[in-house]
């Protein structure tokens, strides 16, 4: 079967090709809507890396705080409650159940859920390889900390933090990966990103071969950029002499 790659340049209103795949006025065309709902992806994941980097380190931190048995076992069960609940069950808890149960997520838009939900997801994968960062140190560290007079806040912060994230990088760069992949989900609550325009656009144009061709192209490209951004953070951060050189975010 012949490829019709000017399925594209369609207006999605009329169905006529239109010269230069770009529409005028209120209408668009079917490329023009996929870049739109590639920009709801890279928003999508975006802000739901940033919320899982923040509460994931956290999570990771009280896991190996030292005489802290209660804060250690809210991390561990922060990790496996979100480690072991599917991604999808998890949207559709965030959509529709806890809105229920605490009226104040009503208010909110379904992409400040879909964030959260794949956040919080993200965060307990991160949490655990931040947690394997900070033991795979020597607790020489740990302890050269204490004997210069920092607290346990700032010998976190100022010694042992800043290695162990050059230790993680390498997994970090293929979580970052996947939570472009994941963001697919947030079709299910009706966020118009990659996947949804996918699945419309392929019904309504009837040539789904070309539209998916297209629509994995761009996540191709999206886990490339941020492939080569982590590998150049790596290549920046490393120690050397202490992160092995073959490592690399170039290499997954």
């Amino acid at each position: 079967m012949a490829m019709e790659w000017q399925v594209f340049c369609k207006d999605t209103l009329t169905s006529e090709v239109v010269s230069g795949c770009l529409a005028s006025g209120r209408d668009s065309t079917y490329l023009e809507w996929m870049f739109k709902a590639w920009g709801w992806t890279v928003g999508v994941s975006l802000t739901a890396l940033v919320v899982a980097l923040v509460v994931g380190s956290i999570i990771g931190v009280i896991r190996t705080l030292p005489d802290s048995p209660w804060l250690t076992r809210f991390g561990n069960a922060w990790v496996e409650l979100f480690r072991n609940i599917p991604l999808l069950v998890q949207i559709f808890l965030w959509y529709f159940v806890l809105p229920a149960l605490i009226p104040p997520l009503k208010s909110l838009p379904p992409f400040v859920l879909v964030v959260l939900a794949l956040g919080f997801f993200t965060s307990a994968r991160i949490a655990e390889q931040v947690r394997a960062g900070i033991q795979a140190l020597p607790k020489g560290q740990r302890y050269a900390g204490m004997a210069l007079g920092f607290t346990t806040p700032q010998y976190y912060r100022y010694v042992i933090l800043p290695m162990a994230y050059r230790i993680i990088i390498p997994p970090l760069t293929s979580e970052s990966m996947n939570i472009f992949k994941n963001s697919a989900v947030a079709f299910a609550v009706s966020i118009p990103e990659l996947t949804q325009f996918a699945l419309q656009a392929g019904e309504e144009t009837s040539r789904p071969i070309e539209i998916y061709l297209g629509v994995t192209i761009l996540y191709v490209i999206s886990a490339l950029v941020i492939n080569r951004i982590m590998a150049f953070i790596e290549k920046r951060a490393r120690v050397p002499g202490f992160v092995a050189s073959g490592t690399g975010a170039g290499g997954h």
